[in-house]
């Protein structure tokens, strides 16, 4: 019984930390890459390593939970250490990047290629000439209700721990 107030009390105050919405997004939000407009998005000047990468961003749309973000970012020559507050998958759309991760394991990814960064990770990017990428981000939820939602996943009839659904 304890473990279900605790529970109970934590996702309640995860709760109260989100803002309150008056009205939900629209069910489609659609545009072209060529008609967002790029703003600049500067690198943290303490990250970058070598040459003077200048980033842009774009913003497409944000979940109506505050939990998600799907951007258009580009980057030009440089090399830089990034920090990944978010969980975040990118698909390269044009150029490419050499991708140095926390353990040591190295990757380019090209147009086409799809990468998945663990949020609270730490990986060293070098753009020899430019790089442009979708980036679909995801705030981790607090491990109170992470748990609970893994559990809730765990209950479901037919599931196997809550993977992919195919």
């Amino acid at each position: 019984m304890a473990w279900k107030l605790m529970l109970a009390s934590a996702i309640g105050m995860a709760a109260r930390t989100l803002p309150v919405r008056t009205a939900l997004p629209p069910p489609l939000i659609a545009a072209s890459i060529g008609e967002m407009e790029m703003v600049d998005a500067p690198i943290e000047p303490a990250w970058i390593v070598a040459g003077e990468p200048r980033a842009r961003l774009a913003l497409h749309s944000r979940g109506h939970d505050d939990q998600s973000t799907t951007a258009v970012w580009d980057c030009t020559a440089g090399t830089f250490r990034w920090h990944f507050g978010w969980d975040e998958t990118v698909m390269i759309l044009e150029g490419e990047v050499h991708v140095t991760a926390e353990d040591g394991s190295e990757r380019t990814l090209r147009a086409g290629d799809i990468a998945y960064f663990a949020g609270r990770t730490w990986a060293t990017w070098r753009v020899d000439d430019y790089v442009r990428k979708i980036a679909f981000c995801r705030k981790q939820y607090p491990a109170p209700v992470a748990m609970a939602l893994r559990l809730r996943a765990m209950m479901r009839p037919g599931s196997a721990g809550g993977g992919l659904a195919a």
